[in-house]
């Protein structure tokens, strides 16, 4: 007779590694380094200044 399997751990194994591999997939289409988020950052604040450096004072 073999070993009987818990079908729960089973389930619960299964749908971990489902988890792992969406969030995977997420952090190669959405994820950024360090480095490009701060120039990115650097580039929207300098877009921000020079927006409100052209507003005209009434």
């Amino acid at each position: 007779m073999s070993k009987p399997v818990n079908l729960n751990r089973y389930r619960k194994e299964k749908a971990r590694a489902e988890k792992k591999a969406r969030a995977d997939q997420n952090a190669i289409s959405f994820g950024r380094k360090k480095p490009e988020r701060d120039a990115a950052e650097k580039v929207l604040n300098k877009q921000r200044r020079d927006l409100d450096n052209h507003e005209l004072e009434e």
